[in-house]
């Protein structure tokens, strides 16, 4: 049957399934006994990283737990009963929890339609095909694990997916900030430029009676309609994703104010314990690709956001009249195969604005590699899909990670320790130059 269409669950089984989620990878044993061949085992941590570097060539290995002081918790949000309400995974510091239940990767098999669809395979067979290779991958954080509260408020990042992607593809980096002690909404954007996504409407009768009805309504991926240009279609997008970033910041700042926010959800997390918890006063928007030039916009529309991370920006969506206007800190993190350079010019354009702006490029890496799937893809799919470049995985993650700890302490003018990497931000490190890359690809 379809994957996505009108569905009817109690509010409480959506918490159960939507938020939670999992797939689960049975129903294929036969493609499970391929797994040498064909996909790749169940994803586990290497024991050391040299194993990690054997692993990174011939199979999946597993996401990266964090390396900060702090225990991770995540939660999903939904807000408002229409596209324009919000929809989010929060990462945040947490209360240890011992046997704490680690969520599925892929929340809903919908998902695996979408991302068939986003790649222009048949969802008959590739959905079921993914769901084997990804579908018992967990994220290594606590589900709903209780907001470890702090005498110092936790600042802020708003994350941004990129084309075909949703709320968990960037989990990793998302966990790995909070570790650090960051509060992170990634959002999962309803211009339809997600694999898939969905809403929840509410009858009238489902504020008085908890099991009433939830209808869902899921949003596919939408690709550029043959008789229009790219520009003209994407562009649109970008100004719908900022928005919803800056939305996502006045949702905080209306619990900040003490403003009751209703998760459609109902998961266990209390979201009115962020109201003490949250610095608002520092704030930054980051995201990947086209959620990189989704966070340079952002910071344009938005003065409460203090400066941006784009992770291997996609420049083509942005309007030329708008460089000009990104007069605060911006971390350019590209990948050596993706960008152009066009891309890079419009980059240094940015640069040349303000000083505090840096462009670096980390040898070895693809597009993908500032992503989950470059853990979690076997040798074949990583062949197919090009998800991990020359460097070790883990390594690449971990300087892409450290560069943008290091700008967020320096313009969020926090206490920390991430000035030690302060070095990367110049392009002080083997496998970092600073500027574009050196190879231009032909994007």
């Amino acid at each position: 049957g379809e994957c996505a269409g009108p569905r009817f669950l109690s509010r409480r089984a959506l918490c159960a399934k939507g938020a939670r989620g999992g797939s689960g990878a049975g129903g294929f044993p036969a493609l499970v006994r391929l797994e040498g061949a064909l996909l790749p085992a169940v994803p586990r941590r290497p024991a050391s990283a040299a194993e990690g570097e054997a692993m990174g060539v011939v199979q999946s290995i597993g996401l990266p737990h964090g390396k900060g002081p702090h225990a991770v918790g995540c939660t999903d949000v939904m807000v408002g009963q229409s596209p324009k309400g919000l929809f989010f995974r929060l990462f945040y510091p947490c209360i240890s929890q011992e046997g704490a239940e680690q969520p599925f990767w892929i929340p809903r098999y919908e998902y695996y339609c979408g991302l068939a669809d986003y790649m222009n395979m048949n969802r008959k067979w590739c959905a079921p095909l993914l769901s084997v290779t990804f579908g018992s991958c967990r994220i290594p954080v606590s589900w709903d694990a209780p907001l470890k509260s702090s005498n110092n408020k936790y600042p802020l990042i708003i994350f941004s997916h990129g084309l075909g992607a949703f709320r968990t593809v960037y989990s990793s980096i998302c966990a790995e900030m909070a570790s650090r002690g960051f509060l992170v909404m990634a959002l999962e954007h309803r211009d339809r430029s997600a694999s898939a996504t969905y809403f929840c409407k509410l009858g009238s009768e489902a504020m008085d009676f908890p099991e009433a009805p939830v209808q869902e309504e899921w949003l596919s991926y939408r690709g550029v309609p043959k008789d229009q240009k790219e520009f003209h279609f994407r562009n649109p997008q970008l100004h719908q994703r900022a928005n919803e970033c800056i939305r996502g910041l006045k949702l905080i700042r209306n619990i900040s104010d003490g403003k009751a926010a209703v998760n459609l959800l109902h998961t266990d997390f209390d979201l009115s314990l962020l109201k003490d918890n949250v610095d608002l006063s520092r704030v930054a928007v980051m995201g990947h690709s086209f959620g990189g030039a989704t966070a340079i916009l952002a910071l344009i529309k938005e003065a409460q956001f203090k400066c941006a991370v784009a992770l291997d920006a996609w420049m083509f969506p942005l309007d030329n009249s708008l460089y000009p206007k990104v007069t605060k800190p911006v971390l350019f993190v590209n990948t050596e195969t993706f960008q152009t350079e066009d891309s890079v010019a419009k980059m240094k354009k940015i640069c040349s604005l303000n000083e505090e702006t840096k462009i670096i490029t980390i040898l070895g890496t693809v597009h993908q590699s500032q992503t989950d799937f470059t853990f979690l893809t076997g040798n074949l799919l990583n062949r197919v899909f090009q998800t991990r470049g020359t460097i070790n995985p883990y390594k690449g993650l971990d300087i892409t990670n450290q560069a943008a700890l290091a700008f967020l302490q320096k313009h969020l003018q926090l206490k920390e320790d991430f000035d030690q990497w302060d070095g990367l931000l110049e392009g002080v490190e083997n496998a970092v130059i600073p500027d574009g890359p050196l190879q231009k690809s032909s994007l």
